[in-house]
C-alpha cells in the first residue's frame, strides 16, 4: 500500500506549489527530498511531469512547507523548494514571492493562527527561511477564514480573486548579504560569444543579473515561448548568468553555479507589446519592460521576487534599470509578457550606499485542493 502524506495544492500568484505542514513531513530532509520530486513527477526526460503534479515549467514545479515560527518578530516559518523538471534536484537556494501570497491563508486554513471572527483583514509576519528574511501578508478574512474572491485582477492569471498584500521587510542582500553585491551599480561582464557586457547586479529578495536587451539584439518584448527556442540564445543566457554569479561571489567557477538563482532578466525601455493573452500595451502603461529568466527558461508573468529586485534596482540611481525606466516615484510599472505588474520598493542612500527598506507588491492566490499525496512505501526504507 502507497504511504498518505497530507497536503494541499495552491495557486500563489503566477505559480503553483504543492503546500505541506511541517509538523506532517518526515524528520529525515533526504527522504522529504525524495517524496517531493515522487509527488512532482520529477525527475522528467520529457519536460512535462505527466506523472506527478508538476506542470513541465519552473512556476509550476514547487513544493511549499509552512510552520509555526519560534521567532519573536514572526507568526511562521516559510521554506520554498524548487523541484527541478528533469533533472532529480530540489533547490532551497532561493524564496518564490509568487507562492508567498498562499502562507498566510494556509497557515489561518491550518489553525497555525487565528482572527477573531468579527475581523476584516489578518496580518500573518512570515520568516523565510531561505533567505532568513521577514515579510508580512495581509489579506481578507471572513468569519475567521481567508477570503478567496474578490475583484483584483493580476497578469497571467484568468479571473480575480481577493488581494493579498505582501511587504518584504529589509529585502537587501538576500543570497550575498549585500544589496549591490559587486559593491558597484554598474559592472562589464566578460561572456564568451559577446565579449564585454555592460550590466547591473542587485540582491533584494533575490538576486538578478540586470542587461540591456538591445544588448543582446532583443527588445525585451518578446514572448518567452520565441526566446526559449532558440537555442543558442539561451545558452548564452546562461554564460551571463554564470558570469553574473561568479562576479557577485555567489560561485567560484561556472561549473558551481546553482540552477536557482541568480535569475537573469533583459530589460528594455517601455513600448508597445502583445501580451500572452493577445491584448496590446501601450507605452504609457508601464515604465520598463522585463524579460526574466528562471531556472533555464523565460518566466510567462516575472517571478514575484525578480519583480521587486527589478523595483529597488529602479531606486538606485545609475543601474542600467534607473537609466531606462526613470521612475519618478517609488512605484515601478513593469511590462512582463503577461501584462503589466505594479511593484514598489523603498530605498535609502546612506554613506555606505543603498539600503532597501522595503519591496512591495500584490498578489491573489487560492487553495485548490486539499487532502493526501501519494508515495511508495518502499522510499521509507530507502
Amino acid at each position: 500500500m502507497p504511504e498518505r502524506l497530507r497536503a494541499a495544492f495552491y495557486r500563489g500568484g503566477t505559480s503553483k506549489a504543492v503546500v505541506f505542514n511541517g509538523a506532517d513531513l518526515p524528520h529525515n530532509p533526504a527522504l522529504c527530498d525524495r517524496i517531493f520530486l515522487h509527488v512532482l513527477g520529477s525527475p522528467d526526460p520529457y519536460g512535462r511531469q505527466l506523472n506527478g503534479m508538476g506542470g513541465g515549467l519552473s512556476s509550476l514545479s514547487k513544493v511549499v512547507i509552512v510552520s509555526p515560527s519560534q521567532r519573536e518578530d514572526a507568526d511562521v516559518d516559510y521554506t520554498f523548494v524548487q523541484v527541478a523538471v528533469n533533472e532529480a534536484v530540489t533547490d532551497y537556494g532561493s524564496a518564490c514571492g509568487n507562492m508567498s501570497s498562499c502562507v498566510g491563508p494556509f497557515a489561518l486554513t491550518e489553525g497555525m493562527i487565528k482572527v477573531s471572527d468579527d475581523q476584516k483583514e489578518a496580518l500573518v509576519r512570515i520568516y523565510s527561511t531561505n533567505t532568513q528574511s521577514i515579510y508580512h501578508a495581509r489579506f481578507p478574512v471572513r468569519d475567521g477564514q481567508p477570503v478567496e474572491q474578490g475583484d483584483f485582477v493580476i497578469p497571467g492569471v484568468s479571473g480575480s480573486g481577493a488581494k493579498v498584500t505582501l511587504d518584504f521587510l529589509a529585502p537587501g542582500g538576500s543570497s550575498t548579504g549585500k544589496i549591490l553585491p559587486t559593491g558597484n551599480v554598474l559592472d562589464v561582464l566578460e561572456v564568451e560569444g559577446i565579449g564585454s557586457l555592460e550590466a547591473t547586479m542587485v540582491d533584494a529578495t533575490n538576486p538578478v543579473v540586470f542587461c540591456r536587451a538591445s544588448d543582446l539584439g532583443r527588445t525585451a518584448t518578446e514572448l518567452p515561448q520565441r526566446l526559449d527556442d532558440d537555442t543558442e540564445f539561451m545558452g548564452l543566457i546562461e554564460r551571463v548568468r554564470s558570469s553574473g554569479a561568479v562576479a557577485m561571489g555567489m560561485a567560484t567557477s561556472y561549473q558551481t553555479v546553482k540552477q536557482s538563482n541568480p535569475k537573469v532578466a533583459i530589460i528594455g525601455a517601455a513600448r508597445e507589446f502583445s501580451a500572452l493573452d493577445g491584448s496590446s500595451h501601450a507605452p504609457n502603461s508601464h515604465d520598463l519592460n522585463v524579460r526574466l529568466v528562471s531556472m533555464g527558461n523565460f518566466h510567462r508573468a516575472i517571478t514575484l521576487t525578480g519583480a521587486m529586485c527589478t523595483a529597488v534596482a529602479a531606486q538606485i540611481p545609475g543601474t542600467l534599470v534607473e537609466k531606462l525606466a526613470q521612475p519618478k516615484s517609488n512605484e515601478l510599472r513593469i511590462g512582463t509578457p503577461s501584462g503589466v505588474v505594479p511593484t514598489t520598493a523603498d530605498v535609502k542612500h546612506g554613506v555606505s550606499g543603498p539600503i532597501a527598506i522595503s519591496a512591495g507588491t500584490f498578489r491573489t492566490q487560492r487553495r485548490i485542493m486539499e487532502g493526501a499525496v501519494l508515495f511508495p512505501s518502499e522510499m521509507l526504507e530507502a
